[in-house]
C-alpha cells in the first residue's frame, strides 16, 4: 500500500471520527430543541420520546409573553458591553506597555496579575461582598461590572500581551520613521495587526459575562435585575413545578446572540498576522 493511499485512509478515519465527535456534542442541543417543541411537559415521564408526538411553537411564544426574558436580555447585554469596553480600554494599553517597555517591577506585576487571575473567584465572593456593600453596589449593575471587569481585564491583558510580543518591532520602527506618533502607532499599526486576538478576547469576555451565574445570583435579587443565566435558573427552580419545554426554548433563544457574534467575528478570528500587516 502506497504512502498516498495510507494518508487518504487515515484522513478518512479522522474525518469520520471528528464528525462523530461533533454529533455527540450536538446531542444535548438537539435534545433541548426536541423538548422545546413538545406540547406536553413530559420530560420526566416514561412516555417521553426524542421526537415529540405533539409539536408546538407555543413554548417559544411563552418565553416572551409569560417571562421577562427581554428584560434579562437587556441586563446581560448592558453588563457584557460595559465589561467588554472597560476591559479593552484598560487591557490594550497595559498589554502594549508590558510588551514593549522594560521597567522596574515589570515581571513581578505580571506574575502577581496571573496569580490573582488563577485564584478561584468563588473563594473571593465574601470579600467582594463586604467591599461592595458599604459603597451601595450590591444589587446594582455597577457592582457586577466591577467584578466582571476585574476578572476579564487581567485575562485580556495577558492574552493581548502574548500577541503583541509576536508583532515585529521593525514594523513599528518603520512607522515611527514615517512620522507616526504613539497614538497613531497603536491605533493604525498595532491594533490592525492584532485583529485576530482582539476578536478572540472579545468573544471570551462576552461568553464569560453571558454565562456567569454565581455572582449574578448572589449579588442581584429580584426578577427585574436578573441576568439571562440567573433568569433561566428561575424558570426551572424546581423539577416538579417548572416547565421544561419553556426552559428549553429559552435556553436555545438566549444562545443565539453569542452564535451570531461568533460567526460575525469568525473571519477576524482566523485571520493571520501577515494579512493584518498588509491591511495596516
Amino acid at each position: 500500500m502506497s504512502k498516498k493511499v495510507r494518508n487518504k485512509i487515515m484522513l478518512s478515519f479522522a474525518n469520520v471520527f471528528l464528525c462523530a465527535v461533533c454529533f455527540c456534542a450536538l446531542v444535548p442541543v438537539l435534545y433541548a430543541f426536541s423538548v422545546s417543541l413538545n406540547a406536553q411537559n413530559s420530560l420526566l415521564g416514561s412516555d417521553f420520546s426524542f421526537l415529540p408526538k405533539q409539536l408546538t411553537l407555543a413554548n417559544y411564544g411563552a418565553v416572551f409573553t409569560q417571562q421577562p426574558v427581554l428584560l434579562w436580555f437587556k441586563n446581560s447585554m448592558i453588563l457584557a458591553l460595559a465589561t467588554l469596553g472597560i476591559s479593552f480600554c484598560t487591557a490594550v494599553p497595559a498589554a502594549y506597555v508590558f510588551s514593549r517597555k522594560d521597567f522596574a517591577g515589570r515581571k513581578a506585576v505580571l506574575q502577581l496579575l496571573i496569580l490573582l487571575y488563577a485564584f478561584p473567584s468563588l473563594l473571593s465572593m465574601t470579600a467582594l461582598y463586604k467591599l461592595l456593600s458599604p459603597m451601595g453596589l450590591i444589587n446594582t449593575k455597577t457592582g457586577l461590572i466591577i467584578v466582571y471587569t476585574g476578572t476579564m481585564a487581567v485575562f485580556a491583558l495577558w492574552n493581548m500581551k502574548g500577541y503583541f510580543d509576536t508583532i515585529p518591532v521593525e514594523i513599528e520602527e518603520a512607522a515611527m520613521i514615517d512620522g507616526a506618533d504613539s497614538v497613531r502607532l497603536v491605533t493604525k499599526v498595532v491594533l490592525p495587526l492584532a485583529k485576530p486576538t482582539l476578536a478572540v478576547t472579545a468573544m471570551m469576555i462576552l461568553i464569560y459575562v453571558w454565562n456567569e451565574y454565581i455572582f449574578a445570583v448572589n449579588f442581584m435579587t429580584g426578577a427585574d435585575t436578573y441576568t439571562l443565566a440567573a433568569g433561566l435558573y428561575s424558570l426551572q427552580a424546581t423539577e416538579m413545578s417548572g416547565s421544561w419545554p419553556v426552559f428549553a426554548a429559552a435556553s436555545l433563544l438566549v444562545s443565539l446572540p453569542i452564535l451570531i457574534v461568533f460567526f460575525a467575528l469568525q473571519k477576524n478570528m482566523t485571520a493571520g498576522l501577515t494579512s493584518g500587516g498588509v491591511k495596516g
